[in-house]
């Protein structure tokens, strides 16, 4: 594979489209040579604000223009995007902070709260605030505040706080900055850890070029229109998948891309309509609420063509009313933050129901006995691993996490995905089920050690096991048994709720809290979380009996 950095493709796209719209936003739109300006003005001022090489900016940021200038930005000068959820709690970009070592972030008005309350007990040495609206002409700012569409934060001015759009103001100039693809870093993403902390994977230039790549040439080469096509950014750019998708299918094209800030189904269902949208990706809490809306039949979705299903396994019964109604398949996309993008639907066939597709040409997979580790017969079910030229095979400062998660099998490192599946005749892979860690909640990987960890360091508790309740709505919801110390009095589900509530996204916050007198463990003292879990699925099946 031609060595390029992430943003190379899009310069070619820019010198071939200059006038084409690029990013369509709140209904304003972004053409490709004005998106490129914003990104070098940026660029060159986070340059003198002191942002080197090397350097981690976090971005705490919603989907908008501005977080694809700022990431974009961000890799022109070299420096290492580190993108978060909007929605952390100061706990959770408290620790994110000091463990990247990001001395540089950019955040909502809407959350600078957050950030304000751990300036003093981190890394942090600079702060840039944005409000949603920032981009937009003044009238339609003004309208959106006077009928309250528009949210707004309070922020203190300050030594070190600075404002995106006057950075947007700064003179752009050449930075003569030179990158290496397979050693400089481009991202740093936070995913649940098995210790009760994120983990932080750590991505090259080259990592990130070659699942863009392929799905450029192996999925939607000879499907998509290039220069023409229409896509629409729901889910969070901060997740791997969306990202992906949104570089290989909008901006490595030069189409267009209609970005949302928040999922909101009738803007979803209207934009798809108004911008004669063909391609997109969901999650199938997504496709749900939609085949769901009251108002569905409104809208004229005729326009789509390609939609794309991730973070979790499609249910057939969606994956059926979808087809019926649309006429159109939903096909699947599968991958890790670690392992990057995996396994695609084919476009030139009808997708199987339960499969996830098959494996991109840079990722090889193996399907084997997780106790063992050697293959397991063709057909038969086993846990993926999966490897890459391209991926770094490590967790940023967490070196017994990277001993748990990668194993070297005949030269070669693999990341265990923690998923079992099975593998086709043709080579489609097919999923069976998921470790009993990881809980699906609205797409959203979920780590259950987290969770477990922050029940734990509240006063009265002594035990905590978090598991996934199956629900067709969202996936799975999350239930936490909790064991209390003797002498815990006054504690009941709403405070312990409450406890992880000012902790924790509000995704990860259990749904459920059922207390007992112990939990189940192994003779070495390990939780048996599987168990708890499969008890909660019996009794599920016993009720629907």
């Amino acid at each position: 594979m031609k060595e390029e950095l992430t943003f190379t493709q899009f310069d070619k796209m820019v010198e071939t489209y200059p006038d084409r719209t690029a990013i369509i936003y709140l209904g304003e739109k972004f053409t490709y040579a004005h998106l490129r300006d914003l990104i070098h003005r940026f660029a060159t001022a986070l340059n003198r604000l002191g942002v080197k090489k090397g350097d981690k900016v976090i971005l705490y940021i919603s989907n908008s223009v501005q977080w694809v200038i700022a990431f974009f930005a961000i890799q022109k000068i070299g420096a290492v995007a580190v993108p978060v959820a909007p929605i952390y709690t100061s706990f959770e970009i408290e620790y994110m902070i000091n463990d990247s070592g990001a001395e540089t972030i950019i955040c909502l008005d809407t959350n600078f709260g957050y950030v304000q309350d751990v300036l003093q007990k981190t890394s942090l040495k600079r702060v840039i605030v944005t409000n949603l609206a920032d981009l937009l002409p003044l009238w339609k700012r003004t309208v959106g505040v006077l009928f309250d569409k528009i949210p707004n934060g309070i922020v203190k001015k300050g030594e070190n706080i600075y404002f995106f759009k006057d950075l947007l103001k700064t003179s752009p100039e050449k930075l003569n900055v030179e990158i290496d693809p397979w050693n400089d870093l481009s991202y740093i993403l936070y995913t649940g850890g098995t210790t009760g902390f994120p983990k932080g994977v750590p991505g090259n230039h080259m990592g990130m070029t070659s699942y863009v790549r392929d799905v450029m040439e192996d999925v939607a080469g000879g499907y998509i229109e290039e220069g023409k096509d229409t896509y629409i950014v729901i889910n969070p750019l901060f997740h791997i998948m969306a990202l992906g998708l949104f570089v290989a299918i909008g901006l490595n094209y030069g189409n267009t891309s209609v970005i949302m800030p928040v999922p909101q189904v009738d803007a979803i269902l209207r934009a798809i309509e108004k911008y004669r949208i063909r391609w997109m990706l969901g999650v199938p809490a997504l496709y749900r609420m939609i085949l769901e809306n009251d108002r569905l039949e409104q809208y004229n979705l005729s326009s789509l063509r390609y939609c794309y299903c991730g973070g979790d396994v499609l249910p057939i019964e969606v994956f059926k009313r979808w087809r019926e109604y649309l006429g159109i398949p939903i096909y699947q996309v599968y991958g890790s933050t670690e392992a990057g993008h995996v396994t695609y639907s084919r476009l030139d066939r009808e997708p199987e129901l339960n499969s996830i597709g098959f494996p991109l040409k840079t990722r090889q997979c193996k399907i084997v006995d997780p106790d063992t580790l050697e293959p397991v017969p063709p057909g038969e079910t086993g846990e993926l691993l999966v490897t890459s030229d391209y991926t770094l095979k490590y967790y940023w400062n967490k070196p017994e996490e990277t001993q748990r998660s990668y194993i070297e099998l005949n030269g070669k490192v693999y990341y265990r995905m923690g998923d079992f599946v099975r593998q086709g005749e043709k080579g489609e892979i097919y999923y069976v089920e998921r470790s009993a860690d990881i809980i699906k909640y609205k797409a959203y990987r979920v780590s259950a050690s987290e969770i477990e960890a922050v029940l734990q360091d509240h006063p009265t508790v002594i035990g905590a096991c978090v598991v996934g309740v199956p629900d067709p709505k969202v996936g799975e919801r999350i239930k936490a048994i909790v064991v209390l110390k003797e002498d815990a009095r006054g504690v009941d589900a709403s405070e312990l709720i409450k406890w992880c509530r000012e902790r924790l996204a509000p995704y990860k916050i259990p749904q459920y809290i059922e207390f007992r007198d112990m939990l189940p463990k192994s003779k070495v003292g390990k939780l048996l979380r599987r168990e708890i879990r499969d008890e909660e699925r019996r009794k599920i099946t016993k009720e629907k009996k």
